[in-house]
């Protein structure tokens, strides 16, 4: 098996094992991706179909400091969001990410922000 398959094929696996934890329909969805320099988050709705709420860094006029800061922040401004929303318990969605990082700091500021997953 040559190297890509291998890794793609583990990627796959990651991705199955995080969303595999989730009972379908019972919680709303929050899907991170991260690219070499923005971070997105946006919160899915699986039974309508439809995203609810998003934010990403691309929204801030400018970036300033880390990038683990950058993303705290973005977690803060979608918890916001959600709250004004009234949206209740949420699954936290890292797809094939590690839990560290960004990522983390990304669901930091969502629970600073009063969110709960």
């Amino acid at each position: 098996m040559s190297l890509l398959r291998n890794f793609r094929r583990k990627l796959q696996r990651r991705v199955y094992r995080v969303r595999g934890k989730q009972h379908r329909g019972a919680k709303l969805r929050i899907s991170v991706n991260r690219s070499l320099n923005h971070i997105y988050a946006q919160i899915i709705d699986d039974n309508k179909h439809e995203t609810v709420a998003s934010y990403s860094s691309q929204q801030f006029d400018k970036v300033v400091g880390k990038k683990t800061e950058v993303a705290k922040k973005v977690g803060l401004e979608l918890g916001k969001i959600a709250v004004t929303k009234n949206l209740g318990p949420v699954f936290f969605d890292r797809g094939s990410y590690l839990y560290h990082g960004r990522v983390k700091a990304l669901a930091d500021g969502l629970r600073e922000a009063g969110l709960k997953f």
